[in-house]
């Protein structure tokens, strides 16, 4: 495991794009009957999930960096930084990075490129955007965090079906007075859990995932708790410090299971499952632009953020850092 503590970025605006459609969970009663889809409702809280067959990770971060950028008001030649983290890139190569970059009509300033993670990706790309900031003469980022899951996922797939949604979220991020504390970890024994075989150079062919559901409960209760203390520790902080917990969003019974476990107050913890579904590493940004919302305005959020899951991998950040200017959703036709 790696604890480090180091100046941070500023959050300054996410916003999340998801497709216009909706698949409600109810409506695969008859394909997997009333009974099963009332118990996976009932454990997972996830009631609907934004799905698509035709956008791509490209499509929806423009839309989302482009309502990003007007709310800010920030000239495209101010930003130096894009990095985008997703397991269904637009293209085998280039990356999807230059793809958005070209999109967005940014310079040739701008360093591009891809982060091959999910689950754990967004904290994993705010630590890797935190230190190139630290080090460097950047300013400005983007960090582009989202999956098209339900391609890779067939109809028919009962144990997967009800539970992924397509999003794709990007993070406007600035230096300035923030600060945070990471814990970044991997355990590839768990790679053959939570898995697409398929669609690689050792096995090509269609993505087809796979989740050994019991396995991935296993590593959560066993890994996210103890990543979690150590960055607290890091930090030099308590779990009574932090304003909002927001866990990688997998479902509600292991969201509530986790915040027991880390002895987090209810109204600490932040949900956001029932109509989105497990978005991977768009997960805890799309869990900010559907709470941050709903909350009175302050001045200054103090946030553990942790992702955790395919590798496996887990990642935590306490992040002490201004509240954004935006925080919102967008949905795409």
């Amino acid at each position: 495991m790696t604890a480090f503590a180091m100046t941070a970025p500023v959050l300054r605006g996410v916003v999340t794009a998801m497709p216009e459609a909706v698949s409600e969970n109810a409506d695969l009663a008859p394909q997997f009957g009333s009974e099963v889809m009332a118990k996976i409702i009932a454990a997972t809280g996830i009631e609907r999930r934004p799905v698509s067959t035709v956008h791509t990770v490209s499509e929806l971060a423009v839309v989302a960096a482009e309502t990003l950028i007007e709310a800010l008001e920030w000239a495209r030649d101010s930003i130096d930084l894009l990095v985008v983290v997703t397991q269904t890139p637009d293209y085998p190569l280039p990356s999807t990075a230059c793809v958005i970059q070209n999109k967005l009509g940014l310079g040739a300033q701008v360093a591009a490129f891809d982060l091959g993670l999910g689950c754990s990706g967004y904290v994993y790309g705010l630590s890797v955007i935190s230190a190139m900031m630290q080090a460097g003469n950047i300013r400005r980022a983007l960090l582009v965090t989202g999956d098209m899951t339900s391609r890779m996922i067939s109809d028919d797939n009962r144990a997967l079906a009800p539970l992924f949604g397509d999003a794709v979220s990007v993070t406007a991020l600035e230096t300035g007075q923030a600060t945070a504390a990471f814990d970044l970890g991997s355990d590839g024994s768990g790679a053959p859990y939570l898995i697409s075989k398929t669609g690689g150079l050792a096995e090509p062919g269609t993505p087809e995932l796979f989740m050994d559901g019991t396995q991935v409960m296993a590593f959560s209760l066993r890994q996210v708790a103890p990543s979690i203390a150590r960055a607290l520790t890091t930090a030099g902080k308590d779990i009574a410090d932090i304003d909002h917990v927001i866990l990688h969003q997998a479902n509600a019974l292991m969201l509530r299971t986790l915040g027991h476990k880390i002895k987090a107050r209810d109204d600490q913890m932040v949900y956001a499952v029932r109509d989105y579904g497990n978005t991977s590493s768009a997960s805890i940004p799309l869990a900010l632009c559907d709470y941050l919302p709903k909350q009175p305005p302050r001045d200054r959020l103090e946030l553990l953020l942790c992702g955790f899951g395919v590798g496996w991998s887990w990642s935590t950040a306490v992040w002490s850092t201004p509240a954004p200017a935006i925080a919102a959703i967008v949905q795409v036709p």
